[in-house]
Formats: C-alpha cells, sequence, structure tokens
C-alpha cells in the first residue's frame, strides 16, 4: 500500500512526441461552462485534488518472501494510523499502544517463506482471520493459514450498524442525483468482500429492504425480520442481488437470509404499496405471469452449481462480441439461476430479465485498497454485466454506483468517478506503474490488465471519459522510451495493451485525432513486429 501525496503530479511532467504537450489530467472539462467566478466548481475542484492526493494505492504487486520497503511500510503505518484514529480508537491505550509498533516489525521480515517451508514438512501453521491490512493490522504476520468467518455470526453487530449507514448514504446519494427515492436496486454480492468486513455487504443489502438479521438464544443466525416501517423511517427498498459463485458456496445461510427479508416484505399485506416497492412488484409479477406470491419474490439471483462467473469478461478479453446485448445475454444465462428460502437454485432467467426492467441503480462495494475496480475484470463481469442486463431489459437509464470501502467512513461514486479516480491515481500515475515496471514481466501485464478492464467498462456501462484512453495511450504506447522499456520486459502484453486502445477506438469508446491514430497504429505495428521477433526498423 502507498499513500498517494501528489495528485498524480509527476505524471503531468512527462512528455510525449505526438503532439509535445504535456499529458492534462482532465480534472475539469475544458468546454464546461462555469459560473461566474467558479463559486461552485472551485470547491469541487479542491474537493477531487485533496481526494486524489489521498487516494490509496498498491505498491507493485506482492512477491512471496520479500518484505515490505522501508519507505511503503512507512506509508502503510501512517495509512493505518489514521484509519484507527478516524474509528476513535485511542492509540495511547495500553491493548493499542503496540499495535503499530507490531505492524512495522512484522512487515520488515519474512514470515512466508519459513512458514511454506514448515507446512511442506508437516508442521503446524498458526491460523490468522483474513482482512485487509489498512483496517485490520493483525491480520499481520502473514504467512499464516487463513480461516474467513462463524457462519452462525454473519452479519456481526458491528457490519450490521455499519451496513445501515452505508445503506443509507448511498440512498443520499440516490436522491441526490435523481431527485426521488429508488424503488428498486440491484446490488452485487461478492463472498470475499463479506468475510473481509464481517457480513457488511449483506447487512447493506438487509438495511435497504428494511430487515435485520435475527439470532437465537446461542447466538447462531436464524433468520431475517422485518423492521416495522415506522422504524424504518422511509419506503423499503426492492433490492435484486445477485451472488458471486464464491459467496454461493461458503453462505448458503446468509444466501437463504436474503432470500427470507426479501419473501417477508413480499407477505407483508398490511403496509401500503407505496411504501413497500417489493410487494408491489412480487403482486404485480405473480399477477401477470400466474405464478404464486412466494415465486414472484424470488430476488437472490446466482449462477447453477458448480458455475462461477457471467462470462461477460471472457468475452471482452477474447474480443468475441459484436454488439452489447451479446454481454447482457451472457451475464442472464449464467445468473438466471433463482436461490429461494430452500436455498435450492431454479432456472429464473425470464424472472430476472423481467425485474432488471425496474432497476433504477446497479450497486457494489469495493473492500480492499488492494484491488480497484479497473485492477480486475470481474468487477465489469458482474456490475457491468448487470449494468449492461438492465438495459437489455428495455428498463431505465440506471446509474451504477460504487461504494469505496477502502478508507474512512466509505464514499459513494458513480461508475464513471470511480473509473477516473482510478486512472488518475493509479494507471496513470508513476508512483503506480512504475513498481509494477520495478517487477518486470507480471508488472506489465498488471498494466495491460488495467486497459482491458477499463475497455470492459466501456463494454458494459459506457461510463469511461474520452480522455482516459487518449492519456493511456500517451503514457504507455505513444512515449517510445516507455514503449521500448515494456516490450523489452512483455512483449505480449505491450501489443496486447496497444491492441486494447485500438479497439477501444474501433467501437467508438473514444475518437483520437488523425495524428494521434496514425502514431498509435504504427506504434501497434512495432510492437506487433516484436512479439513476431522482427527488430524494430527492420523490413517485414
Amino acid at each position: 500500500v502507498n499513500c498517494l501525496r501528489l495528485a498524480c503530479a509527476p505524471a503531468v511532467n512527462r512528455r510525449f512526441q505526438v503532439k509535445q504537450t504535456l499529458v492534462e489530467p482532465r480534472l475539469a472539462d475544458e468546454h464546461a461552462s462555469w459560473s461566474e467566478q467558479g463559486l461552485t466548481e472551485v470547491p469541487k475542484l479542491a474537493h477531487d485534488l485533496h481526494e486524489y492526493e489521498t487516494a490509496l494505492i498498491p505498491h507493485g504487486l506482492h512477491v512471496v518472501g520479500e518484505p515490505v520497503s522501508a519507505d511503503a511500510r512507512a506509508d502503510m503505518i501512517e495509512t493505518a494510523r489514521d484509519a484507527m484514529v478516524e474509528a476513535g480508537i485511542d492509540l495511547d491505550a495500553p491493548d493499542q499502544a503496540d499495535v503499530l509498533t507490531r505492524l512495522d516489525e512484522n512487515l520488515a521480515k519474512d514470515h512466508e517463506l519459513p512458514a511454506l517451508l514448515h507446512a511442506l514438512d508437516g508442521g503446524y501453521i498458526r491460523p490468522v482471520s483474513g482482512g485487509d491490512i489498512v483496517r485490520s493490522p493483525d491480520v499481520v504476520p502473514t504467512g499464516r493459514n487463513i480461516h474467513g468467518f462463524d457462519p452462525f455470526r454473519l452479519p456481526s453487530a458491528f457490519a450490521v450498524q455499519d451496513g445501515t449507514q452505508q445503506a443509507e448514504r448511498l440512498l443520499k446519494r440516490l436522491i441526490a442525483d435523481n431527485g426521488t427515492m429508488p424503488k428498486t436496486v440491484a446490488m452485487v454480492l461478492w463472498g470475499t468482500d463479506n468475510l473481509k468486513s464481517e457480513g457488511a455487504p449483506i447487512a447493506q443489502a438487509l438495511a435497504l429492504i428494511g430487515a435485520k438479521p435475527r439470532f437465537d438464544s446461542f447466538g447462531r443466525l436464524a433468520g431475517a425480520d422485518l423492521l416495522p416501517l415506522e422504524e424504518l423511517g422511509r419506503a423499503r427498498v426492492d433490492v435484486v442481488m445477485t451472488l458471486s459463485g464464491i459467496f454461493r458456496d461458503l453462505l448458503p445461510l446468509q444466501t437463504k437470509l436474503l432470500a427470507e427479508a426479501s419473501l417477508a416484505a413480499a407477505l407483508a399485506d398490511h403496509e401500503p404499496l407505496e411504501q413497500n416497492p417489493i410487494r408491489a412488484h412480487a403482486l404485480a409479477y405473480a399477477a401477470e405471469h400466474g405464478c404464486d406470491v412466494e415465486t414472484a419474490a424470488l430476488r437472490v439471483f446466482s449462477n447453477a452449481d458448480g458455475a462461477y462467473g457471467a462470462n461477460v469478461n471472457l468475452l471482452i478479453d477474447s474480443g468475441a462480441w459484436d454488439n452489447e446485448d451479446e454481454l447482457a445475454e451472457a451475464f442472464t444465462a449464467r445468473k438466471g439461476f433463482a436461490y429461494g428460502v430452500n436455498g435450492k437454485p431454479v432456472r429464473q432467467s425470464a424472472m430476472l430479465h423481467s425485474i432488471l426492467k425496474d432497476v433504477d441503480a446497479a450497486y457494489q462495494n469495493v473492500e480492499s485498497v488492494e484491488l480497484g475496480v479497473t485492477s480486475i475484470d470481474q468487477y465489469f463481469d458482474t456490475l457491468g454485466g448487470i449494468s449492461r442486463a438492465i438495459k437489455k431489459a428495455g428498463g431505465k437509464d440506471a446509474g451504477v454506483y460504487v461504494s469505496d470501502q477502502t478508507s474512512g467512513k466509505g464514499k459513494v461514486r458513480t461508475l464513471g468517478e470511480q473509473v477516473a479516480l482510478e486512472s488518475r491515481t493509479r494507471a496513470l500515475n508513476p508512483k503506480f506503474y512504475e513498481p509494477l515496471l520495478d517487477n518486470g514481466f507480471e508488472g506489465v501485464r498488471a498494466i495491460e490488465s488495467h486497459v482491458t478492464n477499463t475497455l470492459g467498462w466501456s463494454a458494459t456501462t459506457g461510463q469511461v471519459a474520452p480522455w482516459v484512453y487518449q492519456n493511456l495511450a500517451e503514457t504507455f504506447v505513444l512515449d517510445p522510451d516507455m514503449r521500448r522499456r515494456m516490450a523489452e520486459l512483455n512483449p505480449k502484453s505491450s501489443a496486447k495493451l496497444a491492441g486494447r486502445l485500438i479497439e477501444a477506438r474501433d467501437r467508438a469508446f473514444w475518437q483520437p485525432d488523425d495524428e494521434t491514430w496514425d502514431a498509435l497504429c504504427a506504434a501497434t505495428e512495432e510492437l506487433e513486429d516484436r512479439v513476431e521477433g522482427i527488430a524494430v526498423g527492420e523490413a517485414a
């Protein structure tokens, strides 16, 4: 983890051959119409700069057996200290005084290879719960067996409290953006995110519905109870939940919990329909399709048993798709299995398609600083996939939102805002990509993945600003020194990165000017020649 201190300032100083102009961070649209004296726009710009300055980013790839460097440790410890202070933890308390000292000592030493060798010798490896270092410093030292959770106590009491706050933060943002309370929200739930946060995303879904977990006299999870509307203080939200395959496998009790909460809301016949869209939508679906309310109230969807992912990411990676509807159809086909209170999957692709027509917003949490929405393809596979499925269903122009839980109290952003933030603080920031390049072959592949995943977001949501592709091209392809450097480390990934930028233009995700386009095509041909073993400048 590295704390970004200068909001992409190093990236602004790089010059490129194409136009011999500086790469602009594009913090404000040059064609935007500002109010007189910029009384609204300038404070927002200052706020954005502060956000970029304090964003947390990984410091290169993790290498087994390599301790964290002194500089990276200092940044990580300072970040953990800030997180603890913001959480109200007294660092002078007897049980907290040595936390940061132990963190520094553990990060400075290699615990992984000795533990691996000890495990191969049949030795005992001490267990520890998984989690994020910044929020849970006790997860270090690494090199220990990881245990995840007690399935009977998820979500925890803290997660219920935190999840309720996060749900209200989401509703506040949606009301601010749209002027009205959302009736239906599509939410993506991952197993790993819930393990790291003691079930906070699960608690968010329950809070939106207006429900809470019920525990028996032994403290074990026993089901879901509805909160009375008077206590809830607002209308319920109809939440359609798509689970990762890992969630389905690891959390069967929680899968039933969410299904029970939705069913209880659909059966609440004493509540006015305008305050309970779950019941209103279930009754309408039952009347239209001639099914019972229990079937019409199914809101938890995932893969069939033994299947994982939506395959949207595979289509994007291979380039084997002609239009966005193919991506939506892949998502619905793969994620169209409904899980009810009995926990058994039943194919309900048509029902999922019907429910998605009413969705006002799609939403997912980002729980770890190690991974952003452009770091891995699973984010656009799930959140992007359901966004494209909503459009295919003929529904509203639903917004796509991400709740960044990596620092502080969390912040809800649009997908476009999140991609812009990660582009500026990660992919286009030397503090991010230089440590990756230090990792050689695999580091270049990681940079290429960021570009591919950015294209995935364009394909599934259309919410990537064109300047992102322009700056990616200028940083990694059009700069001859960087192009040569990356090609020497990993020629195949370098050529693939350039090819993604060509594909982005061909699919109308950005429109470079003629000079930039010609330079990009020439650079791409050069990189492809390297892959084929043709020396630069050598005739084919």
